[in-house]
């Protein structure tokens, strides 16, 4: 019944009919894959960019906070306080290690100028690595000195202490710098590398969509232009047939 119905109201389809509808489909479908596509990407540089950028500049803010504690721990007036201080460290370097590996379990990628997030990323796990050994060999220093047997010996424990927070654990925590940096460029250019693909995405669907709107206006102009079948002819009326 309803077959009947809709061949009444819009009878048998014809093949320029069955055309235009599948170049209408086809266009839809390519309009909604793109856009699926730029959307996708949208969504991957707000959640693994834009937020893998505060967190890297979280990571930078911590690693400078965790060299402050042990800068306040080489002036610690007293075994409390230092103890008090260095109870910290242990939060501190779970939530930088938190925070990088974090960005690690994201989708990382290779730039177009070769620019390498996994590459960078283990540049800056390797500097964080060294860094954090050279500190906590400054605070076992100190440790060491609030323990001394005599004053002498921790006052030698406190010269090697603060010699090795600024001539080994301080530029180390300029690498960890540097190596943040660069990661942080490299995001820059992975993410300027999806926007300039959803530029291109939305360029080419724009064209596509223009060309194939174009196109069945041709078919629906051409489809009007075609001639109509020829009706019977009327018959001669009586007196034009006796009177030729």
């Amino acid at each position: 019944m309803v077959k009947d119905w809709v061949r009444r109201q819009f009878g048998r389809p014809s093949l320029n009919r069955v055309i235009v509808s599948a170049l209408i489909l086809g266009l839809g479908w390519t309009s909604a894959q793109a856009l699926s596509r730029v959307d996708e990407d949208l969504r991957i540089m707000y959640t693994e960019y834009t937020l893998a950028a505060v967190d890297l500049a979280h990571i930078s803010a911590d690693v400078m906070r965790y060299r402050n504690t042990i800068i306040r721990a080489l002036e610690a007036p007293s075994q409390k306080e230092f103890e008090r201080i260095v109870a910290s460290l242990p939060e501190q370097h779970a939530r930088i290690q938190h925070a990088v590996d974090r960005y690690a379990s994201a989708s990382l990628r290779v730039s177009r100028s070769g620019r390498s997030e996994p590459e960078d990323i283990q540049a800056v796990r390797n500097s964080l690595d060294a860094y954090f050994s050279a500190a906590s060999r400054t605070i076992n220093l100190l440790i060491e000195e609030w323990h001394a047997a005599s004053p002498q010996k921790a006052a030698q424990l406190r010269r090697q202490a603060e010699m090795h927070a600024a001539d080994n654990a301080g530029p180390k925590v300029i690498q960890v710098s540097l190596a943040l940096d660069r990661l942080l460029d490299t995001v820059a250019d992975v993410s300027k590398d999806m926007r300039d693909e959803g530029t291109r995405m939305i360029r080419t669907t724009s064209l596509a969509l223009l060309m194939g709107s174009m196109f069945i206006a041709l078919i629906n102009l051409l489809r009007g232009r075609s001639p109509t079948p020829a009706g019977p002819q009327p018959a001669p009326r009586e007196e034009e047939a006796a009177y030729p």
